[in-house]
């Protein structure tokens, strides 16, 4: 069943889109964290398959929200983490996949 990204989590992606064009993504960036910025950043369909592992991403990285630069106002933002955590939709993207069950 594909789910439609809320326009909260397009716009983080929008923004990550825009951050990777500038070169602000590291060199630790993935190319499946691109395909996931464009991906929400145009509003397509998520999988379940997807959902799921957005989910996981999110479990994983939760921690990076506590380094340098992950802050609006802060030293170095955004930061490599920032610009990946918005490519995967952002806070609003954590919230949104959070209620989507998937088995």
């Amino acid at each position: 069943m594909p789910h439609q990204p809320p326009k909260d989590v397009q716009e983080a992606a929008q923004r990550a889109v825009r951050w990777i064009e500038d070169g602000r993504a590291g060199k630790g960036f993935t190319d499946v964290g691109c395909q996931r910025a464009h991906q929400l950043a145009k509003g397509a369909d998520v999988s379940d398959a997807d959902v799921k592992k957005m989910q996981a991403y999110f479990a994983r990285h939760t921690v990076d929200k506590d380094a340098e630069g992950f802050t609006r106002g802060g030293d170095g933002f955004p930061s490599p983490g920032r610009v990946a955590w918005d490519a995967w939709g952002g806070d609003a993207g954590e919230r949104w996949v959070g209620t989507i069950d998937v088995d």
